[in-house]
């Protein structure tokens, strides 16, 4: 298939680009390269060194024969120059990453909920319209997030998209089938929120073929591609914005650093390795809807765990302790989270699950790569409202000298 990844230059689609490339697929990566920039508004930068995206795609082809092309596109921004590049290139596939991901970012300012809002929204929405305009056939993938339910407790599992309800009418009741009620805890979250909507209109107005992946938090470093060269290496956030929890527990680990728990750390999280997650685009991809079927959703997880024991799993691996600070987010101190995730499992997933080797490995790479942390970039303090940024102390350094007591 000739597939468009758009945002391939990210942390989830840099390696699904790789993984699509190795299968043999003719893959194309649109990038505006904005998460690169924001890396240097925010004054930090991936743990792992990374070459420009020329760069690591001619690593690629060197090592594999095989050519990814890079293409400079703001999708939010350039709808003409989309829809010229769809007509042109009429890709078989299109797997949509061109998204601002971090919720902590899109909740700093009122200036990021803007950006975040403007580029998320108008991103899926100049795609959906450009391949209704452009005619092609192509299947598109979308990476939600798991994020759009909220994190209350239901007692109940969640399903994959659609809840079945019972309604009365004037002849009787009937059963019927609705979206899963989101409540979204985020600027970033109801951007997703608000694709699912989009999606929904746009397969049943105009007959695209949409499958909608909700995704947990990705941990990990490497691919069995990424592996390859050590330029093909992905990225790796450990900042209090990009830094996904476990990923910023084992980089803490690394530096001797205590694990940062916010709040009880009672919060339940849905994870995925990242392995898992370019293996999930592949079946997804093969198991496409047809033309006129609902919005496909598939809830991309595969375990849950609760924050404070992913902290107490990785003290006993590798001696940290653990410094309970104030909660940035407004949500509940405690949850349960019970989630499908039936239609992946049934496709042939074998799901990789915390093991202490792969979370060694992580805690390697960092041990590796730790004299390009900045230890006043660690602590998370982007607050969700004003009255929780009156709790949580902005000051980075006084972050670092309390978290250098408690080691």
């Amino acid at each position: 298939m000739r597939i468009a990844v758009l945002g391939g230059d990210g942390f989830v689609g840099w390696p699904t680009s790789l993984h699509l490339s190795n299968l043999g697929h003719e893959v194309h990566i649109l990038d505006n390269l904005s998460r690169r920039w924001i890396d240097t508004e925010l004054g930090v930068q991936s743990l792992t060194p990374m070459d420009s995206i020329q760069e690591r795609c001619r690593i690629w082809k060197q090592e594999t024969g095989n050519q990814i092309q890079f293409h400079l596109l703001d999708l939010a921004k350039e709808f003409e120059r989309l829809k010229t590049w769809l007509a042109e290139h009429r890709p078989d596939a299109i797997i949509h990453f061109a998204e601002q991901r971090a919720a902590p970012y899109s909740m700093k300012t009122d200036r990021h909920k803007v950006y975040t809002v403007d580029n998320n929204v108008n991103a899926t929405h100049n795609l959906l319209a450009a391949m209704v305009e452009t005619g092609i056939d192509a299947h598109l993938v979308h990476l939600g997030t798991m994020g759009v339910y909220g994190y209350s407790s239901v007692g109940a599992p969640i399903p994959e998209g659609y809840l079945d309800i019972e309604i009365d009418t004037p002849t009787g009741k009937k059963q019927q089938q609705v979206l899963y009620p989101t409540r979204p805890g985020s600027v970033y979250h109801m951007t997703k929120s608000l694709d699912q909507i989009m999606f929904q209109f746009f397969a049943q107005n105009d007959g695209l073929r949409i499958t909608d992946l909700h995704q947990g938090i990705v941990w990990g470093t490497h691919t069995d591609q990424t592996r390859r060269h050590e330029q093909l290496i992905n990225r790796f956030d450990y900042d209090g914005d990009y830094g996904t929890v476990l990923n910023r527990f084992l980089i803490q680990a690394a530096i001797g650093y205590p694990l940062t728990v916010h709040g009880t750390g009672g919060q339940t999280r849905a994870f995925i390795h990242i392995q898992d997650c370019v293996r999930c685009i592949e079946l997804a991809l093969a198991d496409a809807p047809a033309a006129g079927e609902r919005v496909k959703i598939f809830n991309q997880m595969t375990e849950t765990h609760r924050v404070r024991d992913l902290a107490a799993m990785v003290a006993r691996l590798s001696g940290a302790k653990v410094m309970n600070l104030p909660n940035p987010r407004k949500e509940a101190a405690e949850n349960d989270l019970i989630v499908k995730n039936d239609q992946f499992l049934a496709l042939g997933l074998n799901p990789i699950t915390l093991e202490e080797g792969l979370l060694s490995e992580v805690v390697d790479v960092a041990k590796k790569y730790q004299h390009r942390i900045d230890r006043l970039r660690v602590p998370a303090v982007s607050a969700w409202t004003k009255e929780i940024a009156a709790e949580v102390d902005h000051d980075p350094e006084a972050h670092a000298q309390d978290a250098k007591a408690a080691e």
